[in-house]
């Protein structure tokens, strides 16, 4: 059964949101794991069922546990937060696909560089005042000039995966 999505506006809920990455390194041997502290966002569900919004982490929010690799990640190297402070999401339109598949396509901007990106979530709640998708999906992190690549070390794909809480704003 398909669950009705309440129309109207939708703010994220940080303490209930999580999003978090994870990369192999050391030429695949090691799989580094990190989560954005700090996630915000927004989204407005229209009356055809439709959706858009927003997602903005702060990169030096980034905490994989060491804080030298954490360092090291929000240097000019890699994410190069001094200059490109926010990684977001723009949802350009978010469409509800069979039972809780929710397909999305946005604009991932990562480092000052924008690309297209589609992906699928999963509605795994929706009442009258919460809404939660769930998502996981592959980055091709060069395309965003994330290219420092010591020895080889780091190849293939990032895997991001989110946990997205959002309560119906007031009116």
């Amino acid at each position: 059964m398909t669950v009705a999505v309440e129309t109207g506006t939708w703010q994220l809920d940080p303490a209930a949101t999580t999003v978090g990455l994870r990369h192999k390194t050391f030429w695949g041997l090691v799989t580094v794991k990190g989560t954005f502290t700090a996630v915000t966002g927004q989204g407005e569900v229209h009356a055809d069922g439709s959706a858009t919004g927003t997602v903005t982490l702060e990169v030096a929010s980034l905490d994989t546990r060491n804080a030298k690799r954490d360092t090291h990640l929000r240097s000019a190297d890699l994410l190069d937060a001094g200059n490109h402070p926010e990684i977001t999401f723009a949802v350009r339109g978010a469409d509800r696909v069979d039972g809780d598949g929710v397909r999305v396509t946005g604009q991932l901007t990562v480092r000052g560089i924008s690309r297209p990106l589609d992906l699928t979530a999963r509605l795994t709640s929706a009442t009258a005042e919460v809404l939660a998708l769930e998502a996981e999906f592959t980055v091709d992190r060069d395309q965003f000039g994330v290219t420092w690549n010591q020895l080889g070390m780091m190849r293939g794909l990032t895997t991001v995966t989110a946990a997205l809480k959002f309560t119906r704003a007031a009116a």
